[in-house]
């Protein structure tokens, strides 16, 4: 009997195709450079029991890059938050001075919501 196929990051578990193989991806995504990042600022509340923070989305490269960043953004704004699934949380209604940071570094921003 073949071997069984593995759930891959897409949600796919089984397959009743007997050719079928998961495609992985390969390496990870070279980062853009910060004036070439389209960032998306925004406040949020939802799931959150009614505490907000600030999400900041769009990010462009390897999870290494926006751990780095996610890292960078909690010590100017002096709180805490996480990096992860795409996505940067920092604790609070921190929107300004996120902005203020990536203005100083040389980010592009696409939106603040």
């Amino acid at each position: 009997m073949a071997k069984k196929n593995k759930p891959d990051a897409k949600g796919f578990v089984y397959s009743t195709d007997p050719d079928f193989r998961f495609e992985h991806e390969s390496g990870s995504a070279e980062t853009l450079p910060p004036a070439l990042q389209k960032l998306k600022i925004q406040l949020n509340t939802r799931y959150r029991a009614g505490k907000a923070v600030t999400v900041v989305t769009g990010f462009t490269g390897n999870e290494n890059d926006m751990e780095e960043l996610g890292k960078k953004l909690k010590t100017y704004c002096g709180t805490g938050g996480s990096a992860k699934d795409g996505e940067i949380i920092v604790q609070g209604d921190q929107r300004n001075k996120v902005l203020q940071f990536f203005h100083q570094n040389g980010y592009k921003l696409a939106k603040i919501i």
